[in-house]
């Protein structure tokens, strides 16, 4: 997915570069406590157990870890799958230049929901039959709705970090040393070669993944309220998701700009806003298309809480929707088009949230809120993402745009 060089839009530099700069900055400092209390906190969660160190139960038997890191987590990571969908099935090579940057959040933000999946399951040294499960001595339960999640989510883990290894292996080639360097030269071709077959993979195994999240929510049956509870929440996780990929480039893109002082790429994120604004449509065509069909029109009407709630989510979606159509020339705005991702990102959270534990009503004997040390843990991995993204564009070729004035 980023083997070929950016291509020149819009002013913005051919080749990525690495940022360069120390990376014990002080702000890196402060990630660096809340990563250090997370992986402290982590390995008393393990000593411990999960009873004494989040507030799960019978009726909630996963919370945070599941709802934010992997649910919410892996969607906001599908910046990468979003792109290739824009720039390689749907030929639009002037969005080439957010690809590696897309890329690196995905394969960043997909590891470290794979670690909280380790962190949240009650014997996560069993989690390496997962994948052997296809030998007779381990057997796979071939009925599980998360067999297919987690295969999958293993698997793009593996196919993010080999798209990525061209970033490396560009940096490889220049380095002093001449048996790494040859070594970069020689295996640059091959990944040229085998693109077709990585990007294949890349845009299947989301794909797969990101609705299965949905048909999981399905086998709670009853217990889903009627408003979430339908045969199309795979397809809304789906399209949900896509639009939350693209809403993380603009974040990603328009943050990496304002804090390592690089050329922002307003002209070519404004653009992008009519694939995002299609996507909105389509979720919301979709949303409210089943709620009609299925006869919950009722419900949706009924102002009680769960109504409530359902409102909010539509209008989390459709109000960026609003201020794409109705603004089009605030959208080389760069503010304006930050608030639009920033409002995207938390619908899409939102609904999910919404799916996985609003919605999910275990009985009237049953609650939940998050544990203080589930929510520093969940803390200690985004400030550990954060860390990784950091030291990776200041050693890399991943960011393009040339340094602004102020940083030279």
């Amino acid at each position: 997915m980023s083997t070929a060089q950016a291509t020149p839009s819009h002013g913005i530099a051919a080749r990525p570069t690495p940022v360069g700069g120390p990376i014990l900055t002080r702000p890196f400092k402060v990630l660096m406590v809340f990563g250090i209390l997370g992986i402290a906190l982590t390995i008393w969660r393990f000593a411990v157990g999960l009873g004494p160190a989040t507030a799960l139960s019978d009726g909630y038997p996963w919370g945070l870890w599941i709802a934010f890191d992997v649910v919410t987590g892996t969607a906001l990571a599908c910046g990468g799958y979003a792109m290739a969908i824009l720039v390689y099935i749907l030929n639009k090579g002037r969005y080439h230049a957010l690809v590696r940057p897309a890329v690196l959040t995905s394969a960043l933000g997909y590891s470290l929901a794979g670690l909280a999946i380790a962190i949240d399951v009650g014997r996560p040294w069993l989690i390496w039959r997962v994948p052997l499960g296809g030998f007779p001595a381990v057997g796979f339960n071939w009925n599980s709705a998360l067999l297919e999640v987690a295969l999958c989510v293993m698997a793009y883990v593996v196919v993010l970090w080999i798209e990525m290894a061209p970033v490396f292996l560009d940096r490889w080639q220049e380095s002093p040393r001449q048996g790494l360097a040859r070594f970069a030269r020689k295996t640059l071709p091959f990944f040229d070669k085998a693109l077709p077959w990585i990007l294949a993979l890349g845009l299947l195994l989301p794909t797969m993944h990101q609705s299965s999240l949905g048909t999981v929510m399905l086998l709670s049956g009853p217990r889903l309220h009627p408003l979430w509870n339908t045969p199309w929440v795979p397809m809304l996780f789906l399209v949900s998701c896509i639009a939350m990929g693209y809403a993380t480039v603009v974040l990603e893109s328009s943050l990496a700009a304002a804090f390592f002082r690089r050329q922002r790429e307003t002209k070519m994120l404004a653009s992008l806003s009519t694939a995002i604004a299609v996507v909105l449509a389509l979720y919301l065509v979709l949303r409210l298309g089943d709620i009609i069909f299925r006869g919950q029109l009722g419900a949706a009407f009924a102002f009680d809480l769960a109504s409530f709630w359902f409102w909010v989510e539509i209008f989390l979606f459709a109000f960026p929707l609003g201020m794409i159509l109705s603004a089009r020339s605030q959208l080389e705005n760069a503010g304006y088009l930050f608030r639009i991702a920033l409002l995207i990102a938390l619908a899409g959270a939102f609904y999910r949230f919404a799916t996985y534990l609003i919605a999910f009503q275990p009985g009237a004997h049953y609650s939940y809120f998050p544990a203080v040390p589930e929510i520093l843990i969940t803390l200690g991995l985004v400030a550990l993402e954060v860390m990784a993204y950091i030291y990776f564009v200041k050693r890399f070729p991943i960011l393009g745009g040339a340094r602004t004035a102020a940083s030279a």
